[in-house]
């Protein structure tokens, strides 16, 4: 797992450097688009007693991913980006989802994350782990659907996404959605991954946005 941690730790960076190439002296609210985030996430799983509500667990994955994105470019900025690093933030996973109990409440372990996060204005990669066990999700999947989010990021950069062209709704799916049916089909072992996410989003895109 490390060295897929030191590849999403790299490919966090190149996507950071195509929207800012001196992103990492910006001082960008990493921390607060974490927050906002989890409560996206929370709105997702469902909270509200007083209506009907169904959790997404595909979109609550989704929205953990995003969070990964940003927790990442934290990391980056705060400890920088080679082999060391990685197998840390993977020691600290492995710990964190063996140690972790079931028992506790999903939504309040969002709400730990989050608070911990205005606090400290950092990320716990403990507490995120604490989510990832709330919804069943694992070291591989986390690495998965991180980098099918990374590819859709920087397919979004490369259609518009900046200047406000890109479609982001494709025969009434969100792009987000048409992701989750695309890395559903690949190979995930594939060397080719990465690339056969992008062909498979750009083929969509031609067809059905277009």
């Amino acid at each position: 797992m490390s060295v897929k941690l030191l590849s999403m730790l790299n490919m966090q960076n190149n996507m950071n450097l195509k929207v800012n190439m001196d992103w990492s002296q910006q001082n960008f609210a990493w921390y607060r688009a974490i927050w906002i985030e989890s409560a996206e996430l929370m709105d997702h799983h469902g909270w509200k007693w007083w209506k009907h509500q169904e959790c997404d667990i595909d979109q609550v994955k989704l929205e953990l991913i995003d969070i990964w994105h940003f927790g990442l470019s934290i990391i980056i900025t705060h400890q920088g980006i080679n082999e060391d690093v990685a197998a840390d933030i993977d020691k600290q996973l492995q710990q964190a989802l063996s140690n972790s109990s079931n028992d506790s409440d999903f939504l309040e372990s969002v709400e730990k994350f989050a608070s911990n996060t205005l606090s400290t204005r950092n990320f716990s990669v403990d507490l995120f782990a604490d989510m990832m066990k709330g919804c069943n999700m694992d070291t591989d999947e986390l690495y998965k659907r991180y980098v099918g989010k990374n590819v859709l990021n920087f397919f979004r950069q490369d259609h518009g996404y900046q200047d406000g062209t890109y479609i982001k709704e494709w025969s009434g799916m969100e792009d987000n959605e048409h992701l989750v049916e695309v890395v559903s089909e690949l190979d995930t072992e594939s060397s080719t991954f990465k690339d056969d996410i992008y062909t498979s989003l750009l083929k969509r895109y031609r067809e059905l946005a277009l």
